[in-house]
């Protein structure tokens, strides 16, 4: 079946069902950035591939909702569909929940699959489409009766992260968790999150694309904890680690079951913002609001994560200062394309000790295709790199030691004054964050125009944050701090920052239609001098690959700004170098040289 075909399969059960619109967000059961491949519904039902979207199909419309990172690769997906594209947060296109205030009839029927759909996004519905007396149908899994041959859920095995990389045992977690727990008077503890379930429990797993994470949930009681996953994943190894604290394994969708049979003397702590709506709506005893325990936890890493991290950081390095030699050295030579430089990273990466996969979607974007920000190649929009352009990329590795995000662009052969202008202002921009002293207390927005200033100086903006927290071997973007000069409260970054937090600092220039520049390195947030007005906290770096110094303008910077980007290249090459062939340390040995 086409597109068109899976759709009028659809609505031949709505009409059967009295079904006047049904939404297909792009979620697992957990709220997971990426999704197996069970779950990409709203892929199936609009041919869309992008990781962030929401499809609405009523009798007769159809739309995509997506945002500016996917507009190019929508329009060319959708042709043909019968699906409009609906440009998020331009004009007056309006809301999902807009739209279904609008054109839903009084006493009509929303339905969804409520397991794919936050609590917070079921609420919102509930609260827009009242004063309609529009009904929310929250178990209709309708796609899954058109797709014939949908791939079941993922059985690959789990593996135990030995305490050599988690720093802490599966005990002390819950005791910290149980004392939150008792703090906000709370008997049991609901996990829907799969990096919360598997930080919690030492536990990843391949089930979702890119993280390494476990399709499971948990409930967290004061003697003992019920998880829910597939038992076939597990060894004998994880039966044994888990039976020292006293977990119990249910079958993966008998939460729905076990939950709403709680005791009614139970209070159940929840967080809004990482519970599906079904499950929400299945608990039948008093329940507490708050955010998981679990988030701010894992967010600060302790020192063997922390140690584990760098060493992560410098095969990361190796990995794409070879990337960077290659295709600096090569793709006037021989063909190299958006989709086959990102295979060969992928390559470079994997020959690194410890490698699991890529840390998320390689985001390799030439020309004008990275003015588009977060642009990542398919076959449909796939160029060759040619001269006399801007090549972004934007990757990321898992290694045993944890994952990184890096991000480095390319001067292809020779580029105009205004490239090389904007090119040094972003490197400006990304060294003042990481130069920053701060006192203890300070929220990533305090520090954000850090980051902005020398590109603000220009009249010119970056419409996204500038980073995020990065998870341990888990989700690349990770709450709860970030930076951003305004306060998004479903981002849920603004924690202020704490000790052993790793974060990005990735600030950019976009011009549409033309290029975009972005460098992004991580650093960890650490402890400085203490004295009579405070505790001082800085940054240390942790990632080391060369900048490229074909896009950098000396006379740009100030002169501390260049004693930086100088010490910074030194580090690289001392902690790089020693792990390349000749060839490449003698390329190394020019592109980290002082100016």
């Amino acid at each position: 079946m086409n597109v068109s075909e899976r759709i009028s399969r659809l609505r031949a059960l709505m009409a059967e069902k009295k079904i006047d619109a049904y939404v297909v967000p792009t979620a697992d059961f957990h709220q997971s950035e990426y999704v197996g491949e069970h779950f990409k519904a709203r892929k199936f039902i609009t041919g869309f591939s992008g990781s962030y979207g929401t499809a609405v199909i009523t009798m007769d419309d159809a739309g995509l909702w997506t945002d500016g990172r996917y507009f190019f690769q929508a329009t060319n997906q959708l042709k043909g569909s019968g699906v409009r594209l609906m440009k998020m947060f331009v004009g007056d296109t309006p809301t999902v929940t807009e739209y279904l205030a609008d054109v839903i009839p009084e006493n009509g029927t929303v339905a969804f699959d409520g397991r794919v759909l936050s609590m917070e996004e079921g609420q919102e519905y509930e609260e827009a489409l009242a004063p309609k007396h529009i009904r929310l149908s929250y178990s209709e899994d309708l796609i899954g009766l058109v797709w014939e041959d949908r791939p079941p859920l993922s059985d690959k095995p789990a593996f135990f992260l030995e305490e050599k990389y988690s720093g802490e045992s599966a005990a002390s977690k819950l005791s910290r968790v149980r004392d939150v727990m008792k703090e906000n008077k709370a008997t049991v503890h609901a996990i829907a999150s799969l990096d919360d379930v598997c930080w919690l429990l030492n536990l990843r797993g391949d089930d979702i694309d890119f993280f390494p994470l476990l399709l499971s949930y948990a409930i967290v009681r004061m003697d003992g904890v019920d998880l829910y996953v597939d038992d076939r994943k597990l060894d004998a190894r994880i039966h044994e680690e888990l039976a020292k604290v006293n977990v119990s394994i249910h079958p993966y969708n008998d939460i729905y079951r076990d939950i709403k049979s709680l005791d009614a003397s139970e209070t159940i702590l929840i967080d809004p913002m990482k519970m599906n709506y079904a499950l929400f709506k299945n608990i039948s005893c008093s329940i507490v609001t708050a955010s998981n325990p679990t988030i701010l936890m894992k967010a600060m890493k302790n020192p063997v994560e922390l140690e584990n991290i760098k060493a992560a950081h410098i095969k990361d390095g190796v990995a794409v200062t070879k990337f960077m030699h290659w295709v600096k050295t090569r793709y006037d030579k021989e063909p190299i394309t958006e989709l086959s430089s990102a295979a060969k990273l992928t390559e470079f990466r994997s020959e690194q000790e410890g490698y699991i996969r890529d840390s998320f979607e390689p985001l390799c974007a030439y020309a004008d295709h990275a003015a588009m920000m977060h642009y990542s190649p398919c076959e449909e929009t796939d160029v060759e790199l040619k001269e006399g352009a801007l090549f972004l990329n934007d990757t990321g590795g898992g290694y045993y030691e944890g994952s990184t995000d890096i991000t480095r662009t390319f001067v292809l052969g020779s580029v105009d004054g205004q490239m090389k202008k904007y090119f040094t202002a972003v490197v400006r921009a990304m060294m003042n964050l990481s130069r920053a002293k701060f006192l203890y207390g300070c929220y990533g927005y305090n520090l954000d125009v850090l980051a902005r200033g020398p590109i603000w100086d220009l009249d010119l903006d970056f419409q996204c944050g500038t980073g995020h927290g990065v998870g341990y071997l888990a989700n690349v973007h990770e709450p709860p701090t970030g930076f951003r000069w305004y306060v998004v409260p479903s981002k849920n970054e603004h924690h202020k920052l704490e000790e052993g937090m790793v974060i990005t600092d990735e600030p950019g220039i976009y011009e549409d239609g033309q290029f975009g520049i972005r460098i992004e390195n991580e650093f960890i947030v650490r402890k400085g001098v203490e004295n009579k007005y405070g505790q001082f906290m800085h940054f240390e770096t942790i990632t080391f690959a060369p900048i490229d110094l074909d896009g950098i303008d000396p006379e740009e910077m100030s002169r501390s700004e260049r004693e930086w980007l100088n010490n910074y290249h030194k580090d690289v090459y001392e902690k790089i170098g020693p792990h390349l062939n000749d060839e490449e340390r003698e390329w190394l040995k020019e592109y980290t040289r002082e100016v």
